[in-house]
């Protein structure tokens, strides 16, 4: 990012988004759409999983149909600011909402049948990419989730004005890549129609 070339990338890209920049986002995206509810209560009932973890849960667009579907206590949201966690809380009563950076989840391994991301890994540089992936793996039981922006090979997207901010990747094989073990459970591409912003996306399961 301008001026900051010589900071660790991730932890300026923290800093960015627990902002005024953060902030922005959630204005621009402070009502949630309901149609992610067919998503979410799809597969949560076809594979029979009953506690999730969101990596960068916003103001809650993804925990409050999740919570709808699971017991409140059994969903969890970690994000790095703390204006999105006071309206996630509002929108998902209940849940477990906690301010964290995704390269440091503060939770036991195993802490849930589903990890996830929506639009988060696409936000974290090549230095803190595999970490970060590590952790969600790491909390996980049995599933991980990652809807993302695709593209065979990584290729940086210039976003409001910022650079180093936004990366389109094949998020499956960087999975796989790092855990050979994973096995691919389901798959597909979720549109505006779906309520999702045109991400292709995974679950995977754990050996």
């Amino acid at each position: 990012m301008t001026g900051q070339q010589d900071r660790d990338p991730a932890q300026s890209l923290e800093e960015l988004w627990a902002g005024q920049f953060g902030r922005a986002y959630i204005e621009r995206n402070r009502v949630l759409d309901e149609r992610r509810a067919a998503f979410w209560s799809g597969l949560l009932g076809d594979f029979g999983i009953r506690s999730v973890l969101e990596v960068g849960c916003g103001q809650g667009a993804n925990l409050r149909p999740i919570a709808r579907v699971l017991d409140a206590h059994d969903v969890w949201g970690i994000d790095i600011n703390g204006d999105a966690l006071a309206i996630a809380r509002l929108q998902a009563p209940g849940v477990n909402v906690v301010a964290s950076r995704a390269r440091q989840l503060p939770f036991r391994d195993g802490l849930v049948d589903l990890a996830f991301t929506v639009g988060v890994l696409i936000h974290q540089p090549e230095t803190s990419l595999a970490t970060v992936i590590s952790e969600i793996v790491r909390c996980s039981r049995r599933f991980v989730l990652w809807a993302e922006y695709y593209a065979e090979a990584t290729e940086e997207v210039p976003y409001r004005g910022e650079s180093g901010a936004l990366f389109r990747r094949d998020y499956g094989r960087i999975y796989r890549g790092l855990f050979p073990d994973l096995t691919v459970r389901r798959e597909g591409f979720l549109a505006p129609e779906d309520g999702f912003d045109r991400v292709t996306w995974q679950l995977l399961e754990k050996p």
